[in-house]
This record gives structure tokens, sequence and C-alpha cells, in this order.
């Protein structure tokens, strides 16, 4: 039984050229989203550690790649956040390039959580971080987050309204979409699931 609240940050990276990873063993599992989508609670909530993470109001705060060891070889990955429109198109082009270039030569890449506010719409930068996944056949899961910011009926809409604009992608690609609050645990032991089948 993998105990995550061990899990301890290593180190900030500017790209994947930079991760101190060498071992065939280790494996890695990141968390990706638009900016605010709720990386860093998340990351807090699964290791049961309310600072591991920085949690901040203002989107845009992670640039770099990050990297949590939760025991020897298994390592949780926060990416940068995307979507940000308040900077340069510069930056927004260099922290697409690090998750683009992450996820296509990352060897030790086993699964994804992408993340998104449950409040938005699924926009053309989630789809191509799928359409990526897919291609790379690398294990999928995503998680509309903020859900309690909706009353059950609206989670349930949301729910099936992007799990029918996300439909195309499951041919011959299967993924679960679930929705996840860190505020109020749910589907908590359903990410401990996913990770425990990624991590074994």
């Amino acid at each position: 039984m993998i105990n995550y609240q061990n899990t301890r940050f290593i180190v900030s990276v500017p790209n994947i050229n930079y991760l101190p990873i060498n071992n065939d063993d280790s494996i890695e599992v990141a968390l990706i989203g638009r900016s605010n989508s709720g990386k860093s609670s998340l990351l807090n909530k699964i290791t049961n550690q309310n600072h591991l993470a920085r949690v901040s109001k203002t989107p845009g705060c992670t640039k770099l790649i990050n990297l949590f060891e939760i025991t020897q070889n298994k390592y949780l990955v926060d990416l940068p956040g995307y979507g940000y429109a308040k900077t340069s198109k510069k930056n927004i082009t260099k922290w697409n390039d690090i998750i683009f270039e992450y996820i296509k030569k990352n060897r030790h890449l086993k699964g994804l959580i992408l993340l998104m506010d449950i409040r938005y719409t699924v926009n053309n930068f989630d789809k191509k971080i799928i359409k990526l996944t897919k291609k790379q056949n690398i294990s999928l899961f995503i998680l509309l987050t903020k859900a309690d910011k909706c009353n059950f009926s609206e989670q349930k809409t949301k729910l099936n309204i992007t799990k029918t604009a996300l439909s195309k992608f499951m041919v011959d690609f299967e993924f679960e979409i679930e929705i996840f609050s860190s505020l109020k645990n749910i589907n908590i032991d359903k990410i401990y699931q996913r990770l425990n089948l990624w991590f074994n």
C-alpha cells in the first residue's frame, strides 16, 4: 500500500531535460490543467499535506515542472498551467512547449490527470492534450474540479456535457471522467484507486 503522506518536494525544473530521473523502473503521474484549475489543491489533498504545493488565487503561478517523490521511484509531477491570458504570447508558447515536450518525450510517464474547472466548457487546448495523450498511448483520467461550486443537478449536467463533448476521443481510447472537490472530498477514493493502479 502506498503512503502518499510521505510525499516530498524534490525540484522545480524549466523542462524535461533537467528532471533528475534515470532509473528505468521509475514511474511518473502528472497533473495538468488550465491555470487555476485546482492542481495544487489536488496535490495537497492526495498527500494530506496542506502546504506541499502552493495554492494561489492568482492564475499562472506554476511556470515550471515541479517534481514530488512519493516513495522510491514513484513521482507526482505538477506541470505548468495553461490558458492564462494575462501574460505575453511568448510566455504562453514557452509554457505550452514545456507541456508538449514532457508528454511526448517522457518514457517514465504512466498516467496523466487532466483537471478542468467544472464551471467552464472544454477548450481547444484541453482537446490538444487529450489527442497527444492518445497518440502517445498514455493512460488518462479527467477530473472536473471545484464541484462544490455546483449543486448535485448541475454536477450531473456538467459531467454529461463534458462526456458528450469528448465522446469522439473515446474511440479506441478509454478514459474516465469524474467530478472532484478538494473541499468536500468528492471522488477522492477513485483518485487513489487510479493512482494505485498506475504506480503498482
